[in-house]
């Protein structure tokens, strides 16, 4: 399909809460084959529609676990435990900080063809579904980082 432009941080729509998806399209199908394109050309793990610029409710994951996941107006019902760790973010390149989430996450959303699922995270699948969702509310990660961010190149040396 394509590869689509990553908003990155500072371009307005990553602040604006997105609409809730009605019904499936043939558009909304190429986009969420452009939103995988996109995430693994700039291998990260999950990808939120605003941050290609489209302001619906629409995520797609994948954390090496075998699964590619896409969650259309997802909603945790359900989150306990606690895991801190580093985290990035494709619309904040070249950074990186360690922030705290839920180990244990239950996200109830559609899947592509607009049917009903239940998604049951912990560690990183955790971490990367309290991630995206948020991106779905307008917020990114660097409002909940602890102490500063990092540059990943000094990581890298």
């Amino acid at each position: 399909m394509a590869i689509r432009q990553i908003r990155t941080m500072g371009d307005e729509i990553l602040t604006k809460e997105c609409k809730p998806v009605k019904e499936m399209t043939p558009r909304l199908r190429e986009l969420i084959e452009d939103m995988f394109d996109t995430l693994y050309e700039a291998n990260g793990a999950g990808l939120a529609a605003p941050q290609v610029g489209i302001l619906k409710q629409i995520v797609v994951m994948d954390v090496d676990d075998g699964n590619q996941y896409v969650m259309i107006n997802p909603e945790i019902i359900e989150q306990s435990g606690s895991q801190t760790g580093t985290e990035g973010c494709l619309s904040v390149p070249g950074k990186y900080g360690t922030v705290t989430r839920p180990d244990h996450v239950i996200v109830k959303a559609l899947d592509e063809n607009m049917e009903p699922i239940q998604i049951e995270g912990e560690g990183l699948l955790a971490r990367c579904i309290c991630h995206e969702c948020e991106h779905l509310h307008g917020h990114l990660y660097v409002e909940r980082v602890e102490g500063e961010l990092m540059d990943t190149e000094a990581e890298e040396e």
